[in-house]
Parts: C-alpha cells; sequence; structure tokens
C-alpha cells in the first residue's frame, strides 16, 4: 500500500509538469479566463514575450496586484497556442542615481510611465518609485500596459488597487489581440464648429491614446481618404450650426460603416453665467442635426432635466464680507443611472452631466435601440427657453412635483441606417466623390443628450487638467470615463471586449467597526477556545485509554 500511494504521487508530480490546471471555486469565477480571452490566445500565431516591471520591495497593496497579475499571465500561459514568456523586473534595483536617469529616459520613450508612492514608516514616510505597468511584444511590435488604473486625484492607491485587478484580463486580453493582428483603430473628435477646446477632453484623449490612435478631426478640411481611416467619430458638443456640406461627410462615414457617437447641447445654459448674473435664459441651439439624427432613430429634445439626484456645485452663502463657499446640489446638473442590462454600462458609477436633455427613439426598419442611460425617477423636464435662477438652491424641492418615470438620456442604435442624401444632389462645398448608397453596411452609433459628458474639469488657476469624471469641488469620481472607455471598446471593434472590462472582483474586508467592538470577544475565544479543546481532548484520551485497557 505505501509503495502504491508512492507510485501514485511520483506520476501526479511528473504528469503536473506537463499539464497544467486548476480549479476556480470562486463565486465570480475570478480565476476562469473569460472565453473572449481564450478565443485571442487560440488566434496568436507568434510567440508573446511580457515583461511586467512590477517587482522588488513592494508596499502591500501592489503586492496583491503583483501576485494577480502573475496568477492571470500563468492562466494565459497555460491556455495559449503559442509560448508566452513572462518577465518580472524591478529596473532601477541595484542602480546609481545617473544609471537611474538613464533607464527612466529609456522607459519613458517605449510608454513605460513611473508612480511615485509615499509609504508610512516608523520614521514618517519615505518615497518610493514602483512602475504598475509591463510591455507585451510579438514579433516587432509592442504595446505597454497599465496595470494600475483609475487613478483619482487624490492619489489614493489603495482603492484603485481593486479597481486595477479587475481590469488585468482586459488590459492584457486587449494588448494582446493588437500586437498579434496589428490593429490600432482611429479615433477622431470633431473640431471647428464650437467644440471644446483641446484642455477639455485632454483627458478623455490621453484615455483613449494607450489604446487606439486618437486625434482632432476638422469636418471642414477632412478628405474622403481621411474619413476612411477612421473607425469612430466623437461629435463632442458642437456649437455651431452644421452646413449641409460638413452633413453629407457625416452622412457617408455613417453609409461607409463608421461609427459615431453624438454628445449633444440642443439647450445653451452656462453656470458661469449663472453665478454672475443670479439668472440666465437657457435658449435652444441650432445645429441643423435633427434632421440627421431622426433619419438614423433618434431624437434629442429641446429640454432641461432637473433632477433631485444631481451632482452639487460651489456656491458663496452669506452676505458682506463673510461669505462662505458652500456645496449645493445642483438640479439642473443630473447624475444619470446605468441601464442594468447591457453590457455596455454594467457596473458603471452615476455619470454627472451638465444641462441634459431627454433623448427619444423614433422606429427605423432595421435599427435596433437600447437605452444606456436614463435620468432618476424624481425629476422633471422643461421645455425651453427656459428662465434658470440660482435661487432654486435654497428652496426644498417638493419631491412629488418631481416624481415621475425614469427618461432616457442616451440610447445605442445599432443596425444598417437610412442614408440622409439619397436622391439628393452633392451640397456647395463637396469637391470630392463621396460614393453612397440608400443603406449604411452595418454599424453602430450612440446619441447622448449632454454635450459635457466627456468633458473634464481644468483649473482656472493654473490651467491643470482634472481627471475625466472627477469632480475638484465634491472630491467624488463618477463614471464618465469608464462609460467613455467602453464605448471606444464597443464601437472600435465588432469582437469588443466590454465584458471583460465587468469582470467583478470581490475584496472580502473585515468589517472594521464590528471588529472593534468585538475585538476582545474575540480575542477571548481565539485564545481560551483552543486549549478548552486541547485539554477537553486529553481529558477524553485519558479516559478513553483506561476505559480500553483496564479491561
Amino acid at each position: 500500500m505505501p509503495l502504491l500511494f508512492i507510485i501514485v504521487l511520483i506520476i501526479a508530480n511528473i504528469g503536473s509538469s506537463y499539464f497544467y490546471t486548476r480549479f476556480d471555486f470562486t463565486r465570480e469565477k475570478r480565476f476562469t479566463l473569460h472565453p473572449k480571452s481564450m478565443a485571442i490566445l487560440a488566434k496568436a500565431d507568434k510567440e508573446i514575450t511580457v515583461t511586467v516591471f512590477l517587482d522588488g520591495n513592494l508596499p502591500a497593496a501592489f503586492k496583491r496586484l503583483k501576485n494577480a497579475t502573475s496568477d492571470l499571465l500563468d492562466d494565459y500561459k497555460a491556455s495559449s497556442g503559442v509560448k508566452i514568456k513572462v518577465v518580472f523586473t524591478d529596473p532601477l534595483e541595484g542602480l546609481d542615481q545617473q544609471a537611474q536617469d538613464t533607464v527612466l529616459q529609456n522607459l519613458y520613450s517605449i510608454g513605460i510611465e513611473p508612480t511615485n508612492l509615499n509609504i508610512k514608516n516608523e520614521a514618517g514616510f519615505t518615497q518610493k518609485t514602483v512602475f504598475p505597468m509591463a510591455v507585451v511584444q510579438a514579433g516587432d511590435r509592442q504595446l505597454p500596459v497599465k496595470l494600475l488604473q483609475n487613478l483619482d486625484a487624490a492619489g489614493n492607491y489603495e482603492q484603485n488597487i481593486n479597481n486595477s485587478i479587475q481590469n488585468l484580463e482586459y488590459v492584457f486580453s486587449s494588448a494582446i489581440k493588437k500586437v498579434s493582428t496589428g490593429e490600432n483603430p482611429r479615433i477622431g473628435f470633431t473640431e471647428g464648429n464650437g467644440e471644446p477646446a483641446d484642455p477639455f477632453i485632454s483627458d478623455a484623449m490621453r484615455s483613449l491614446s494607450d489604446s487606439y490612435e486618437v486625434g482632432r478631426v476638422d469636418l471642414n478640411v477632412i478628405s474622403k481618404e481621411g474619413l476612411d481611416k477612421l473607425k469612430v467619430l466623437f461629435i463632442t458638443k458642437p456649437q455651431k450650426e452644421f452646413s449641409e456640406a460638413l452633413k453629407y461627410k457625416i452622412n457617408y462615414f455613417v453609409m461607409n460603416g463608421g461609427r459615431i457617437v453624438w454628445s449633444i447641447d440642443q439647450v445653451s445654459a452656462d453656470l458661469d453665467s449663472l453665478k454672475g448674473k443670479g439668472e440666465q435664459l437657457a435658449f435652444n441651439n441650432k445645429l441643423n442635426l435633427d434632421d440627421m439624427l431622426f433619419m438614423y432613430g433618434a431624437r434629442i429634445n429641446y429640454n432641461l432635466v432637473a433632477d433631485l439626484n444631481a451632482a452639487e456645485i460651489p456656491l458663496a452663502m452669506g452676505g458682506g464680507e463673510h461669505r462662505d463657499i458652500q456645496m449645493a446640489p445642483w438640479v439642473y446638473y443630473p447624475v444619470l443611472v446605468p441601464d442594468a442590462s447591457p453590457g455596455l454600462v454594467k457596473n458603471i458609477d452615476g455619470i454627472r452631466t451638465e444641462f441634459l436633455s431627454t433623448v427619444d427613439t423614433i422606429g427605423v426598419k432595421g435599427v435596433r435601440k437600447t437605452v444606456l442611460l436614463h435620468t432618476s425617477p424624481y425629476h422633471i423636464e422643461h421645455n425651453t427657453p427656459e428662465v434658470l435662477s440660482l435661487q432654486i438652491v435654497a428652496e426644498a424641492p417638493d419631491q412629488r412635483r418631481y416624481l415621475h418615470p425614469p427618461a432616457m438620456a442616451a440610447v445605442l442604435l445599432e443596425g444598417s441606417f437610412p442614408s440622409v442624401f439619397l436622391n439628393r444632389q452633392a451640397p456647395a462645398g463637396i469637391t470630392e466623390n463621396f460614393p453612397a448608397g440608400a443603406l449604411s453596411k452595418p454599424t453602430k452609433m450612440i446619441v447622448i443628450g449632454d454635450g459635457d459628458i466627456f468633458k473634464n474639469q481644468v483649473s482656472g488657476r493654473d490651467g491643470s487638467v482634472f481627471p475625466l469624471g472627477f469632480d475638484r469641488y465634491t472630491q467624488r469620481n463618477f463614471g464618465n470615463k469608464a462609460l467613455l472607455l467602453n464605448i471606444a471598446d464597443y464601437l472600435s471593434s465588432d469582437d469588443n471586449l466590454i465584458d471583460l472590462r465587468n469582470k467583478e472582483v470581490r475584496v472580502r474586508l473585515l468589517d472594521k467597526q464590528l471588529l472593534r467592538s468585538e475585538k476582545l470577544k474575540w480575542q477571548l475565544i481565539n485564545v481560551i477556545v483552543p486549549l478548552l479543546l486541547l485539554i477537553s481532548f486529553a481529558i477524553f484520551q485519558h479516559y478513553y485509554r483506561k476505559y480500553k485497557y483496564a479491561r
């Protein structure tokens, strides 16, 4: 019998060196690769090298991120049809200052950026430079990968680690797909029609540039060749009327299978003007886009939503020299609720908006509609023109007056769209041939009733840019950036990886308040119960031996 056990043990050890497997008993299947990741690994035809720069003497939270990265890459190696080489390294270990500067410069050139941490110790605080990044390489293509995601302006890294672990499979699968296929979709943000200046969309463009080729697009000058190279077009908060020539180019882009995000302000209103005058007339914008959106299957209404589920704004309270800045909810900055059913917005926090309009859908044959965002049940829709006043902040709202069914604020349209310019001559200003049929190639577009949803805040003092979705006044992070990234993923590829973004890894931490209140109880249980069990076992053994051998 012992010999058989030894033989089985030897066979099991030899077999484990050739075959890798593990059993995932977690509720959220955190250690199981998604089928989309498996499909990407199955299509890979070149050897892949993953260099992870997160190594060395790390704080506890970053060790957890490193271990999660290592576990995931082990699964990739076991599931891939090609060899995947994984290397963990600390690029600054053992180097003097001059050598470290050279290494840092070389890493910057390939997109690897360090993160500086303030670590508390007995002497106070010490600074530690870590590299929560990796490089994925296949053949002559390589791509930097950020392991630490969703940084907030306060730099609270501990709270970001779990979000980063949830996002690991997406970033690695996406990177492997790009370096294996050479796919690098091009995304454009329009300019030339009063759209926000670069600083106000800089974080949106920077966030997308990690995975896409991103830039500004002036529809007035772009050629047919330039449109053909675009995959996704963001039309974000235009203020000037679109000419028929510009609409003709947009229609060609849609007919050719291009994807569009319409982020439109149908109503002109500005909080800065309100703060200066106390009240303002909100009036309708004339953008000349209604007919296009109607043909494609959507309508952005000329109204303003006042919602009790709203973001706060800073206001000067009091009078004279003793005026204090206080935060107050502003009903015209609704926080939208993501619809729970579509994977596109699953697990996303509330979305901050400014002067929102509702969206309706129009019945168009062959076009499917999916609601993405909606208001809370406590809202009112004001038809415009409408006089807005800051006095509403001081008034206690009557919830019964605001009680209405949630209204649609963003919709996804998918299918083959009819041409807006069917049987019409090319308008003045079109000098190239833009061929388009009666119906578009199968494509997608998203219509949002707010132009500020992808704008980041900018400091008026020094022009510094805040992360998209971060409110510098309340120090709160909203889900705007996650929405942007999900939209880009969904629209840029038919084989999108959004399901990987929706992966949930729960950290089941101890309840600190309960732990403090019951600390003594559990200390006594952990000290006394094992001793009682040991004594009970000894007493039982004594009497059992006495009973057994006394006969």
